[in-house]
């Protein structure tokens, strides 16, 4: 996967001169995760023949890392398939028998995702002591109950009171902690582990929305996500499977791998810059790249940071939210429109970060299938914060890989937010010694060993990711993911080519955001909107009259 081959059939703009179609249009997709690949897939399945795909890692698979570990496969990035009726990636795995060693036990159905069903969790506090199963849930009853209530906002078109400033973890822990205190038959001891417990929820909350906190997720937006129905299923041999069968049927040389891309020319715009004229000697590229941009008709032109120029009809860009916040402005001539801006910025990206931990023996039960801290001193806070050297106080949890016959025993913590961007900092030795000293302190063992292995994801300072997934910020909705969505030049602005830059990657997906469903739905959306373009235009040519 190491060349890019562009095909040189013509150099007429297909969609220009009375839309005229004398030629392959040339498509460039950027980015070679699900998004990528997924439209990629749809258009050579179609006939499109000259589709080129630029990866700025040296890898495919984007936001999806299997690492093989002894018989196992450790996630760093995407891990479960959530739902399965009508997901489109459950279906690829379950067609190709990616399912068939999935134990039961890995069909997990809870909201929140942890690698078994099976077992219990352990919430432990912070001076060692484990709190009584019953109070958990009696506890996660009351905030299971609270929970559906934030969906009722969008569901219900339920009015936002101005108290919670539209935000899902200012309304939780403002009626949680009422219900909580209204309760007649708890003691102050208990309400307090409770109003404890209730933050250490909000960390979980804030690692499965990939927000810095749930203070910062839109309440008024929040149950517009979509839930596809069915169990959450992990693939045995990894999610990188998945990427292989998209990957299976597009020609190695169409991926061209280390390839970032420095910025996109839009709208001919190439066409007015100062160049250098090269020698004539160097006129001739057979492959139509080019280390100046000669426009020849085509719209846009992308400039790579090696130097190369390769020109398009069509560019897909499937880059992150997080690598868009940061580089839009230079990545796009001209600019990015001023609404299609806003929507960057409001909404929202963060990084939830794995920190795998493997030991010689379990120091846990064997009914144990995760342990949680409840930081007892954080039950009155209202920002759950904090400065770098208390990063760690941001891990909500370690869960328990299972089942022991392939992964050994493995514990995966999970961290997100600033926090998580302080841990990926640090080196391996610091971040063991700080984890086997929270799991010394939480579950009251002062023998815990430091784990034999350390394996751990740095989604946040990956400069071609910038983050794990997207999430609704306080102000923005899913028009904001529509209006990232939406193709350039807009179509009602402009006489142009229409659909020069195309947008795919999870977070333009109005429902199924922050999912790997809802990114390869997205790149699936953009490959079909060409498609659908130049099925018009054929049928436009085939029933011309004869004059």
């Amino acid at each position: 996967m190491q060349s890019c081959e562009i095909s040189s059939d013509s150099t007429d703009d297909p969609l220009s001169s009375g839309l005229r179609i004398h030629r392959q249009p040339r498509i460039v997709v950027i980015g070679a995760g699900l998004a990528g690949l997924a439209a990629t897939k749809i258009l050579l399945k179609n006939g499109f023949t000259d589709v080129s795909v630029l990866e700025a890692s040296d890898h495919i698979g984007g936001r999806v890392q299997s690492v093989q570990h002894g018989k196992a496969t450790l996630e760093l990035g995407a891990t479960w398939i959530h739902g399965a009726n009508g997901n489109p990636v459950y279906h690829l795995a379950e067609d190709n028998g990616l399912l068939e060693h999935t134990t039961d036990g890995e069909r997990s159905v809870g909201r929140i995702s942890l690698y078994t069903k099976n077992g219990v969790a352990h919430y432990q506090t912070n001076v060692g002591k484990r709190i009584p199963k019953d109070l958990v849930e009696e506890f996660s009853d009351l905030y299971n109950e609270v929970y559906e209530l934030t969906q009722e906002f969008f569901k219900n078109g339920k009015p936002v009171c101005a108290e919670s400033q539209n935000s899902v973890g200012v309304f939780t822990r403002d009626v949680v902690r009422k219900k909580i205190m209204l309760d007649p038959d708890d003691s102050d001891s208990t309400k307090k582990v409770k109003l404890s417990m209730l933050q250490q929820y909000l960390k979980v909350e804030s690692c499965e929305s990939s927000s810095p906190s749930m203070d910062e997720v839109s309440l008024s937006e929040f149950g517009e996500w979509t839930e596809i129905p069915g169990a959450h299923y992990v693939i045995p041999e990894g999610f990188m499977k998945i990427m292989e069968l998209l990957a299976q049927d597009i020609p190695s040389h169409t991926i061209c791998l280390r390839k970032p891309v420095r910025c996109i020319h839009w709208n001919y715009s190439a066409q007015h810059q100062e160049v250098i004229t090269k020698s004539s000697d160097d006129n001739h590229n057979e492959n139509n790249h080019s280390s100046q941009p000669v426009m020849r008709g085509h719209p846009v032109s992308v400039e790579c940071e090696d130097e190369e120029w390769i020109m398009a009809d069509h560019v897909i860009m499937t880059t992150s939210l997080g690598v868009l916040k940061q580089n839009h402005e230079a990545m796009f001539s001209p600019s990015l429109p001023e609404d299609k801006v806003l929507a960057i910025e409001k909404l929202g990206i963060s990084t939830t970060d794995k920190i795998f931990l493997e030991f010689e023996e379990p120091f846990w039960s064997p009914e144990c299938n995760s342990i949680q801290f409840v930081w007892e001193d954080e039950a009155q806070l209202e920002q759950l914060a904090y400065p770098e050297e208390l990063w760690y106080k941001k891990i909500c949890s370690f869960d328990v890989l299972y089942p022991p016959e392939r992964y050994g025993y493995m514990l995966s913590g999970w961290i997100c937010g600033q926090e998580a961007l302080y841990m990926e900092r640090c080196d391996d030795e610091t971040v063991a010694e700080t984890c086997t000293e929270l799991l010394r302190r939480f579950t009251g063992n002062p023998d815990i060993p430091k784990p034999r292995r350390i394996l751990r994801s740095s989604w946040g300072s990956n400069p071609y990711i910038r983050g794990s997934y997207s999430f609704t910020r306080v102000g923005s909705s899913g028009a904001d993911c529509e209006k990232l969505a939406m193709p350039l030049p807009y179509a009602n602005s402009t006489k142009a080519p229409p659909l020069q830059v195309l947008f795919a990657g999870e977070a333009t997906h109005r429902k199924y955001y922050s999912t790997t469903h809802g990114a390869l739905l997205s790149g699936q959306r953009e490959a079909t909107r060409l498609m659908e373009i130049y099925q018009d235009l054929n049928s436009a040519e085939t029933t011309k009259p004869n004059i």
